[in-house]
């Protein structure tokens, strides 16, 4: 009788302590369920380091050597007004010539449901001239006012700017640093809208940062404003995303 009443006890006392630990266990389950995902944004605008004009000559024909003399006429020319507009000489850099040969005069076309032949030049040659932009937020005034002089000398090229900003590395730490603070800020006014706590971070994933401006190739990285104005400006964003326990 008294072993059956210690073994019931035994049982009783095993039963509590296993309901005990279950609720703990689904107690604790639930507290890390209850989870927010936040993103982050950060932004920051860069203004190019430096700033490069590209005077390219492309000439096309039939003759290789006559090509070659009429390249090199236009390009003494240019040199000619670069220098006679502040540029110095041995600061303008010169590309090496670049042939192309299609071997043949000829191509052909689909016109009318038939083909037909047509003309092309079988070489094309291009040369490339680079200046340095001293004052970098003028540099859209002097192509256009090189543009517009070498046209009425008969100088046919085709003039573009290249920009160089600060490397993202050196500015990635600080991104990343206020893109997952803008994203606590975020999260803690999420837990006090639900009367809550916001506990530690559970995952956190920091997105890739995207480049905005008139020089940059992608579109979709304008963020939340507009793309800078200013050529020589480029917007550098990232936005992460964190998780954090609910307390």
């Amino acid at each position: 009788m008294a072993k059956s009443v210690i073994l019931g006890l035994s049982i009783l006392i095993g039963l509590s302590s296993l309901g005990l630990f279950t609720y703990k266990g689904l107690k604790t389950f639930s507290d890390k369920d209850r989870v927010v995902t936040v993103k982050g944004l950060a932004e920051m605008n860069m203004v190019a380091t430096s700033a490069y004009i590209d005077i390219d000559l492309p000439i096309s024909g039939d003759n290789l050597p006559e090509l070659i003399k009429r390249g090199e006429i236009t390009k003494n020319s240019i040199i000619t007004y670069l220098t006679k507009n502040g540029y110095v000489r041995n600061e303008i850099k010169i590309s090496n010539i670049n042939i192309k040969d299609q071997k043949r005069y000829y191509d052909t076309r689909w016109e009318n449901g038939r083909q037909v032949r047509e003309k092309i030049d079988r070489y094309s040659i291009s040369q490339r001239l680079t200046v340095k932009s001293n004052d970098i937020k003028s540099t859209e005034d002097k192509k256009s006012q090189m543009e517009l002089d070498l046209i009425s000398r008969g100088l046919t090229s085709n003039i573009t700017i290249d920009y160089n900003y600060p490397d993202l590395n050196s500015i990635k730490p600080h991104l990343i640093a206020e893109s997952t603070k803008n994203a606590r800020v975020a999260g803690e006014q999420f837990a006090n809208d639900s009367k809550a706590e916001l506990g530690k971070i559970k995952t956190a994933s920091q997105g890739q940062i995207t480049i905005a401006g008139n020089y940059s190739s992608d579109d979709e990285a304008s963020g939340s404003g507009e793309k800078p104005k200013e050529p020589y400006m480029q917007k550098a964003r990232v936005v992460s995303t964190i998780v954090f326990f609910l307390e």
